[in-house]
Formats: C-alpha cells, structure tokens, sequence
C-alpha cells in the first residue's frame, strides 16, 4: 500500500513542531530573544527583507509569466546582455531562470536579507538620537531606505555583471557581505540553517523521491556559477558594511570576521573560479580560486578592524585607509571588468532564411561549430577566446543586443526535444527544437533538427553529414544519408554508388543494389540470402 504524500508532511510538520518545542522548553528564553528583535526591529519583524522578497517574487509572477508556467518562465529578454539594451540591464537582477532559481535566492534573502536588516536596524542608535524625530531616524524610512538598497544593489548586479546574468544572487551575496562584518559567526550558524531550511522546503514539496542509475546530460556544477557577479554582491554588501560599521564603531573582532568571509566564500564555491573553453569544456582554476580566497578574508579582517595608526607619513595614508581603500578599489575592479563586455553590440547574424524562425525580432536558428559572440568577443591576455564556437539552437536578436546558445547541441541529443521561449515585457513565443536520427553501426549520428514556431509549421533547420555502416556486405557498403524528408540508406562498392532506398517504416521492407533491409521498432536490417546484418539503428532519447 502506497502511504500519500500528505501523510510525509504530517510527519515532518509534527517531528519540526516537536524538536522546537524542546528546544524552546529547554533554553527557557524567558521573552529576550522577542525584546533583542523588537529593540531592532519594528515588532522584531524585518519589514524591508520581507517586501524585498515580495518584489522579486512579483516581477517573477507576472512579467516573466511565472503564474502560468512556474518552472518554465520568461528568461531571455531579462537578462543583462548589453547596455544598449537597458530593459536587460535594469531587470536582470529581479529576474530568475526558474522555480528552483527563485525560490534558492528568496530562501537566501529570507535566511541573509533577516540578519543584514537586522544589522541595519529600524530604531537610530546614535547617542541622543529619537525615532520619528527626523527622516533618517524614521523607523518605517529607514525599512524604505533598506528595500531600496536592495533594489539598487540588483539594478547593479545586473549592470556590472560579467556576461549576461539573471538573478537575485548577487544580493543575496551582499547581504551576507554586509552581515559578516557585524555578525561572521551567526552568518556562518545561518549559513547551515539555509541548508536546513532549503531541505525542509525540498521535504515538503517532494516527501518521496525515486532515483536509478543511468545516463544523464550535465555540466560541471561550478560550471553554472556566476562568480564574477556573486563576488561583486558580496564586496558591495563588505564595503557598505566597513564604511556604516566603522563609524557606528561595532565592528566583530578581526579573527571572526576574517573566519566569516572565509568560510561563507569556500562554502558558496567562490573559490571556483573558471573559463569557458568552448564545446562543452571548461577550465577549473582551483587552488588559485581558493588562494584569492584567503587573501580576500585577510582583506576583509584588516578593512573592518585596522588602526589609524599611520602607515606611510609622507601621504599621511593610515593603516585603515589603506585596507578600506584596498576593499573598495577590488569592488571597482570586479565592476569595470564588465564594462567592456556589456558595451557589445550584436551584428548581423547572417542566417540562412528558409531554415531559421523569425519570431517577431527574434531569430532563432540550430548552427554547429560557429563562433560564440559571446565568448569570443574579446581576446583575454593570456587567454585567446576567438577561436571558442558553440553549437545547438540560438537565440539572436540584433535589436535587443542578444546571442545566446539557449539549448545546446549535446543537450538537444539527449533529450530529442526542446522547448525555447522568447518574447518581452506582456508577450511571449514558444519554439520548439526537435532532433531525430539514425546511428550506422559503428559510426556516428545522422540526424536532423527541426523549428516550429508557436502556432507555424515545423521546418528543417539542419542536417548532419552522412556516415557509413562499418559491417561491408557482399563488398557493399550501406550509408545513412539525412535528406528533406526521410533518411536513406546508400549502397555503395568503394566510391560508386549501387543503389538508394529509404528506411523503411516499421515491419517494412525496402530493396537496393541486391540487398533487402528490413525495419524493426528500432533496427534496419540488411539480409542477402541467410546472412542478416544490422546496419542502423534508431536514435533514441531520454
């Protein structure tokens, strides 16, 4: 018998509400973690954090269409691809790619975006100072001045992010920047309960999960890491917190602070820093990652706890300067970095008409080994990018300054079938890409990727070169030809041609140059006499 899922839940609920019981039993707070809240926060509840989310979760309900398709929303016009398109850059910091994606960085701003409030405070804390006397010192002012901040700080996530990013992270990545100069240890004990409440969420959604070995299509989990843009929200929120902690003089201890950045940075794989080396390659530059890690927390210990004690007296530059001067100019350099990416404009295309989709200014269209424009914009000093080609179905869109490989050519093998979504601000278009092949025994793929555009019919976008069976029968040869329409199969004896017929459909039967193959639900025969050879067999997806 097969126990529902609510029945998990019920558990998990009750087993939750037990554990806290005990512990709230046991600690016997006596009201101080209540009134500890309340003397920072507005009824001890973090206000700004909690609009901040609501926000992002709006933007992602409603412009990108995530009330209709949650897990398949709006993505490619929200993200920062150039600013000369600034509707990209200006929203690419509230945009998400996912459900998974939304809901990892609004658990991340509830568990992070709580604690750096929390710093912040609702009430001034100046000596002599009152609430509600001024602006600055309004409570319900300064829970505004903190959503805006946050608002901001997304607007320049996307506008100096490297490449085109999407996504909440970078500000997530400030708050805890920003948390980690007043509270290091409670950032770390939070950054466990965000993997605490992050499982929780999973329990509930998922109660029970089945799993099996068996072939699957990933990249490299660092692969997917924006790390240029993370570290640019954690260095926003480290400077902002050194410049405000500093003056209110309430900085943590430096061990602790340098303890935090480095364990919040490791544990968030900022020390995976990589490179795109193109057909699904990557590069791992490991120990030099981990390496700027620990100069980093060194960085961040001196910024937050160094003297004024004078460092070089013929500038009268101070040990304090120096260190938040230092801080500050690697937050100028993670941003200008960016600059001359996102100053890129996308050109002619050059696509061939009769394969590729036109969607309103979009063009959509399955090429192999052709230049990234992303990529290989710029040459690196040390590194030579403009030989870096990407294959699989792209997204262009001279208008808007977009290129983007939105499905590629490893991912469309596996699954056969791939949905692209285009569109803008109130409309969107679907394409979609379908692959089918033949694979001759002991060769390649022949295959063919078809568009159809929402609503249009399907076209053939591509064609792969044929490709020859290794068994010889007879001393023939039998290629697998990919044309219009059908998939042929070529006889052949060294390089003339004998005969063609189609692949015939299943429980068939096709004739050519004395051969006879014979279609099976997967298989293509060739039979002479009593001699029975498989020659292709169907591509099959996951």
């Amino acid at each position: 018998m097969q126990v529902p899922p609510w029945v998990y839940r019920l558990v998990l609920v009750a087993a939750g509400a037990l554990s806290a019981g005990v512990v709230v039993a046991l600690a016997r707070p006596g009201g101080r973690w209540g009134q500890r809240l309340r003397r920072r926060l507005v009824l001890g509840v973090p206000w700004g954090t909690l609009l901040t989310m609501g926000v992002v979760l709006l933007f992602y309900l409603v412009v990108q269409g995530g009330f209709d398709s949650w897990h398949d929303p709006l993505v490619i016009p929200f993200r920062a691809w150039s600013y000369f398109y600034p509707v990209g850059i200006i929203t690419a910091g509230l945009a998400h790619a996912d459900g998974g994606h939304i809901v990892g960085n609004l658990l991340g701003t509830l568990v992070f975006g709580s604690l750096a409030e929390y710093a912040w405070g609702h009430f001034p804390t100046r000596r002599g100072s009152q609430s509600f006397r001024s602006l600055p010192e309004n409570p319900f002012a300064r829970v505004l001045a903190f959503t805006v901040a946050c608002v901001v700080a997304a607007v320049l996530s996307g506008a100096f992010g490297l490449g085109p990013v999407i996504g909440f992270s970078g500000v997530v990545f400030a708050f805890a920047g920003f948390a980690v100069v007043r509270y290091p240890i409670a950032t770390v004990v939070l950054l466990v309960g965000s993997d605490l409440v992050s499982l929780l969420y999973r329990a509930l959604r998922s109660p029970v999960g089945f799993g099996s070995t068996g072939v699957s299509f990933s990249s490299p989990w660092w692969a997917g890491i924006a790390i240029q843009g993370h570290a640019l929200g954690f260095f926003m929120g480290l400077v902002a917190a050194v410049l405000l902690f500093r003056r209110r003089d309430s900085v943590a201890p430096a061990g602790r602070v340098w303890f935090g950045a480095l364990a919040f940075a490791a544990a968030k794989g900022m020390w995976a820093v990589y490179f795109i080396l193109g057909g699904g390659r990557y590069q791992l530059f490991r120990a030099g990652g981990l390496a700027a890690l620990l100069v980093l927390a060194a960085l961040v210990a001196a910024a937050a706890r160094a003297s004024n004690r004078t460092l070089l007296p013929s500038i009268g530059l101070s040990r304090r300067e120096a260190a938040v001067g230092t801080l500050a100019a690697v937050l100028l350099a993670l941003a200008l970095v960016a600059v001359p990416y996102n100053l890129l404009a996308v050109g002619d295309v050059g696509t061939d008409a009769e394969t590729a989709v036109d969607v309103r200014d979009y063009t959509v269209y399955y090429a192999e080994d052709t230049p990234n424009r992303l990529v290989g914009a710029y040459d690196l000093p040390l590194i030579n990018t403009s030989g870096v080609t990407a294959s699989g179905v792209i997204v262009a869109n001279e208008r808007r300054n977009i290129w983007w490989q939105a499905v590629s050519k490893g991912r469309l093998g596996f699954a056969g079938r791939q949905v692209v979504t285009v569109g803008g601000v109130g409309w969107e278009r679907r394409v979609v890409a379908n692959r089918t092949g033949w694979t001759p025994a002991g060769a390649s793929t022949v295959y063919k990727v078809f568009l159809a555009p929402e609503g249009g019919e399907s076209r053939l976008a591509f064609r792969s070169p044929n490709a020859t069976a290794e068994p010889t029968i007879r001393g023939r040869n039998v290629t697998v030809v990919a044309t219009e329409r059908r998939f042929d199969l070529v006889v052949s004896r060294g390089n003339r041609t004998l005969g063609r017929a189609a692949i015939p459909p299943i429980n068939e039967s096709r004739s050519a140059a004395g051969l006879t193959f014979v279609r099976e639900p997967r298989t293509v025969y060739a039979t002479v006499n009593d001699t029975r050879v498989g020659v292709a067999t169907r591509e099959t997806f996951n």
